[in-house]
């Protein structure tokens, strides 16, 4: 896996490829930019991809922190997550409020309630402004629930959990379709109908070292034509049946996704690594999250107004994540850095013997414990997003 300080730069440059494919579905049909057939398609894979990174992320980070100090630290993972996510989410959110008080915003309370409790994926009908925040409901969830099946049940049986995820999704899917029909709109968003992406991810991420030891996929995986499977895999996406595309389809784009995953991070010198480590790319990847929270209310298709027609909103998108990213995100992080740290240097003087007991047996005996010196200041991850 390349990485450097904690970073994987080529799921930055996944993640890039993945906020371009939900800008290019939410830009169809905005200023001079006809409506595209390929809309649709277009978002469901750029969130897919988003989902399945988001798995094999969180696990591949979990498992080294297991394989480094011997346990997982929930308290841990969760500041990280509360400060990287909160801050920005709740910042938008925000001003979305405000701008739907003083101006013609289609926002009700159930709009806010739902997004503010990050439960949006069960409410299917919703404002654009906030409409996209189904997704970061689903994530969300995932980090509650994912870390705590790890420790409680262990690697085998969360991944026994993760398996069953995985087979139980297609069906209630199709079930939810066909028995539910008023509830269609979630065939797609409500987390157990998708959280078989997010499982996906994570069994990659466990299995990752057994499917690089047997032969049959190592040779699939280096051969010079890998790129017509995940493609063949991720047109099932456009089937016209329902029992089909719910059903079959999504779980084969996702085994595709797995794949493609699979390649570019163990494969970061190959053309697709070296164009997906693009600094470019890299740098609109760190942004995605942001990018994700505020392209919502420029690339709306069903507003007339100028900062909505392309390539207008496209700039202002931009530049809105940016200042996020500047402003909240990147402070955001600093701080919970500093606090891990610190927590951690207090930790660490609570349970060593040596530091909190000085030894009558070592010169200087009686006098205050020296304390140990601030640990080096921590690089955020590529923990994300969303």
């Amino acid at each position: 896996m390349n990485s450097a300080g904690g970073r994987i730069a080529t799921l930055d440059g996944m993640r890039a490829v993945s906020i371009a494919l939900v800008l290019a579905a939410h830009a169809s049909g905005t200023g001079v930019i006809p409506m595209s057939a390929f809309a649709h398609l277009f978002g469901d894979l750029g969130v897919r991809t988003f989902f399945l990174i988001s798995g094999f992320l969180i696990t591949t980070l979990l498992l080294r922190e297991r394989a480094n100090t011997g346990r997982i630290s929930l308290r841990d993972f969760y500041i990280r997550r509360v400060f990287r996510i909160f801050p920005a989410f709740y910042s938008y959110l925000a001003l979305v409020v405000v701008v739907g008080l003083f101006a013609c915003v289609a926002l009700n309370l159930r709009d806010v309630a739902f997004a503010a409790t990050y439960t949006m994926n069960f409410h299917g009908e919703r404002s654009w402004p906030v409409g996209h925040l189904w997704s970061l409901a689903v994530e969300e969830q995932f980090y509650l629930i994912w870390p705590l099946a790890v420790i409680a049940l262990g690697l085998v049986r969360a991944s026994s959990f993760a398996i069953i995820a995985v087979a139980a999704a297609p069906m209630i899917r199709v079930a939810l379709w066909y028995l539910f029909p008023q509830y269609r709109a979630l065939a797609d968003q409500a987390f157990p109908c998708v959280f078989d992406t997010l499982a996906m991810g994570c069994l990659l991420a466990i299995a990752r070292s057994r499917l690089e030891s047997w032969r049959p996929y190592r040779i699939l995986l280096h051969a010079t034509w890998f790129w017509i499977v995940p493609l063949v895999c991720v047109l099932t996406l456009i089937a016209t049946r329902p029992w089909f595309q719910l059903g079959i389809g999504m779980t084969v784009a996702n085994i595709g996704i797995a794949m493609a995953v699979h390649r570019c991070v163990s494969r970061p010198h190959s053309i697709a690594g070296r164009v997906l480590e693009h600094p470019i790319l890299i740098q609109i990847g760190t942004l995605s999250y942001s990018l994700y929270l505020w392209q919502q209310p420029f690339l709306d298709r069903h507003s007339h107004a100028w900062f909505t027609a392309f390539p207008i909103n496209i700039g202002l998108a931009a530049a809105a994540a940016v200042l996020c990213h500047r402003l909240i995100e990147q402070p955001m992080l600093r701080v919970s850095s500093r606090y891990r740290a610190s927590y951690r240097q207090g930790e660490r003087r609570v349970v060593d013997p040596v530091t909190t007991f000085p030894s009558t047996f070592h010169e200087g005996a009686g006098r205050p414990p020296v304390m140990s010196p601030m640990p080096e200041k921590m690089t955020p991850t590529v923990e994300t997003l969303a």
